[in-house]
Order: C-alpha cells, then sequence, then structure tokens
C-alpha cells in the first residue's frame, strides 16, 4: 500500500530553491546599498534601488512560500514510501494531494519576479478614449470606459487628473485624455489598450435591436524629460477658448493650449485648467509621451520579431474585449476569458480581467526563459 501511495506521487517538480536563494542573497545586496547614506547623492539610483528592492522583497516572500510547500511534499514523498500504517498514509496523501495542486502556483509567483522588469512598469500613465464605429452611442460607450478606468484607478489609490475632453451631445465623449499617477499604474492599465466593443440596446433605439459599437483606449507611459528632446524652435503653439463644461471661468477666458509639433506633425490640445500656462505644461507632457511612444513603435518596426508590450498581438487596432449587456458578460478576446458580472467590470471591479491577462503574460515570457 505505502509503494503504490509513493509511485503516486513520485513525478518529478522542477526544484527552484536554487534561484530562491539567488533572489535572497540579491535582496541582501540591495538592501545593504540601501542602507549606505551615499547612495541618496544620487536620486536616480536610489530610487532604481528602491524599487529593486521592493519586487526582490515580494519575489523572495512568494519564494519562500514555494520552498515550504516544495519541501513539505518531499518530506510526504518519503513518508509514503516508507508508511505502512493506514492511517498515516491516508493523511500524507492527502497532504501530498494538497501540495502538488498548490505548487505550481506557488512557482509561477516566484517566477514571475525572476522576469526582467519592464521600466515602464512603475510609470504613470496616459489615456486617451476615443469614440468609434457607432455615432452618438459610440461616445457614449467611451463615456462609459473613462468612467470604469477612473472608478477603478480610484480604488487602487491612485490620482486621476483630467488633460482634455471633447464632450458629444448626449453625454458621452468623442475623446477624452487624462492622466493616472501611482504605483504600478502601467503594469496594470497597459492591458487596456485596444479596441473595446459594446453590445446594447441604446437609449434612442425605438425597435428594441441591439447595436454594436466600439471605442479605442490608448494607454501610454508617461515619458520623462530625459526621454524626449523637445526643441522650441519645433513647436507651434496657438491659445484659444476653451469648449464645453467645466465653468464660467475656464469657457469665456483663452486659456485653452494647442501645439503642433512641426517635425513630427503631432497636434496635441489641453484646456482642463483656467490657467494658461498650466495647460501648456499638460500638452507637453502629452505630447512628449506620443513622441515616446512613437519612437518605441518605430524602433520595435526594425525587427521581425517585435517585442509585445500586452497578451496578444498588442496592436491597438485590435478588438480586444466584447461588453455584451443582453448576456451580462464582458468577454477578453485574448486568453478567451468570460465574466458574467457586467456592471461590476463597469463599475471599475477590473481585477478579474487584468489579473488573468497577467497571468497570462507572464507564462507566456517564462517560457522563453525556459525556467
Amino acid at each position: 500500500m505505502s509503494r503504490r501511495a509513493g509511485e503516486r506521487f513520485s513525478g518529478s517538480l522542477m526544484d527552484l530553491r536554487p534561484y530562491v536563494e539567488k533572489s535572497r542573497r540579491r535582496l541582501a545586496e540591495v538592501e545593504t546599498a540601501l542602507s549606505d547614506p551615499n547612495v541618496f547623492a544620487h536620486p536616480a539610483r536610489a530610487q532604481e534601488l528602491a524599487r529593486e528592492y521592493a519586487r526582490l522583497k515580494e519575489t523572495v516572500a512568494h519564494g519562500e512560500a514555494y520552498t515550504r510547500a516544495f519541501e513539505e511534499l518531499e518530506a510526504n514523498r518519503q513518508l509514503l514510501a516508507q508508511e505502512t500504517d493506514p492511517e498515516l498514509v491516508a493523511l500524507a496523501t492527502e497532504e501530498a494531494t494538497r501540495l502538488e495542486a498548490a505548487l505550481p502556483g506557488l512557482a509561477l509567483k516566484f517566477q514571475a519576479g525572476l522576469l526582467p522588469a519592464d521600466p515602464a512598469d512603475s510609470r504613470s500613465t496616459i489615456i486617451e478614449i476615443r469614440a468609434g464605429a457607432g455615432g452618438s452611442e459610440s461616445a457614449l460607450f467611451a463615456a462609459d470606459l473613462f468612467r470604469m478606468l477612473t472608478r477603478y484607478a480610484e480604488a487602487q489609490g491612485w490620482k486621476v487628473e483630467g488633460l482634455d475632453c471633447s464632450p458629444s451631445d448626449l453625454g458621452g465623449f468623442k475623446e477624452v485624455v487624462f492622466s493616472v499617477t501611482g504605483t504600478d499604474v502601467f503594469k496594470r492599465l497597459k492591458y487596456e489598450s485596444g479596441v473595446h466593443r459594446v453590445q446594447r440596446v441604446p437609449a434612442t433605439e425605438a425597435q428594441g435591436r441591439i447595436h454594436t459599437s466600439t471605442a479605442t483606449v490608448a494607454v501610454l507611459p508617461e515619458a520623462e524629460e530625459v526621454d524626449i528632446e523637445i526643441k522650441p524652435e519645433d513647436l507651434e503653439m496657438t491659445v484659444c477658448r476653451a469648449s464645453g463644461p467645466g465653468g464660467q471661468g475656464v469657457n469665456t477666458t483663452d486659456s485653452a493650449v494647442q501645439i503642433v509639433h512641426k517635425p513630427s506633425g503631432l497636434i496635441v490640445r489641453c484646456s482642463d485648467e483656467r490657467s494658461q500656462q498650466k495647460n501648456k505644461a499638460k500638452a507637453l507632457k502629452v505630447l512628449r509621451t506620443r513622441l515616446l511612444d512613437q519612437k518605441v513603435a518605430e524602433e520595435n518596426a526594425k525587427y521581425a520579431a517585435r517585442r509585445r508590450s500586452q497578451v496578444g498581438t498588442g496592436e491597438r487596432n485590435e478588438k480586444i474585449r466584447t461588453y455584451n449587456f443582453p448576456q451580462n458578460r464582458v468577454t477578453d478576446h485574448r486568453i478567451d476569458l468570460s465574466v458574467y458580472n457586467l456592471p461590476a467590470v463597469l463599475d471599475g471591479q477590473l481585477d478579474d480581467l487584468i489579473d488573468p491577462l497577467i497571468a497570462a503574460d507572464v507564462k507566456e515570457r517564462l517560457a522563453s526563459l525556459h525556467l
């Protein structure tokens, strides 16, 4: 009996403990470096070490949980290979079954920390939502997506700041641009980039027919001044009166700023603030971010194996998600995942979609490392 039970759990599992130990050593090195007061004379380096420390601390914690489970499973395997008492064999079998089921998930969490960090993951973002196919219904859907993403950001404790918007007649948005600042903003929100599709009966539909509309979401890691150099002579700036809601002061002063970047042809407009200078600063931030995104895209296009920025192909013109109101269903087409809680998703409860996307991305990247 003990021999058969032992054989059941004799399959080999990859031993990740050497990697756990390596992570522990690196954590100790970073901790020592951060304890040196001289490191703070170089703020950029200190910030880089602090980010690495936080990442390694989490990775080591996952690694230790994996190590405990791995060693407990090994102990139960040895017990099953030797024990003959039926009661002890049953207990050891039950525990081995539990540990064997838990280990792959624990290993994945640890292995995720071994992946090279994407420098953009820790950056704040600029998000641009635009109405697509579907006329006024598309603009209303764009407003729904804006509410969904801002609700999610607020629940994470992130700061949301409006940059520009172009309202539609029925209360939607032809376009809305805003920034999100906080910890790991781009890491989680980058999976929202793409074409979002909605299937529902519009409020203006007298026959009760279901319409399909789309809106696009672009999530861009915010550029820093060192990333992109913008020459003053390359800019053409004009000021104009802000339009749409925003209060009497906004709508009656020439506070809106439009900047044309002549070399690229990019046009940026910002009208959220009453101050012309504040709008100019925000517009330059958006311009710098768009130029960085353009630069990255151009560099990636030089290589056949284009780096994926999100699960799936990562192209922004790809339909990534469908919101089906009659079926109370949200489907993410990149990983073929459906959740049946559409109101909660539109209210900003996105973790049930984002977490599986991150897990799929991690598995794909780990496959290339052969860990």
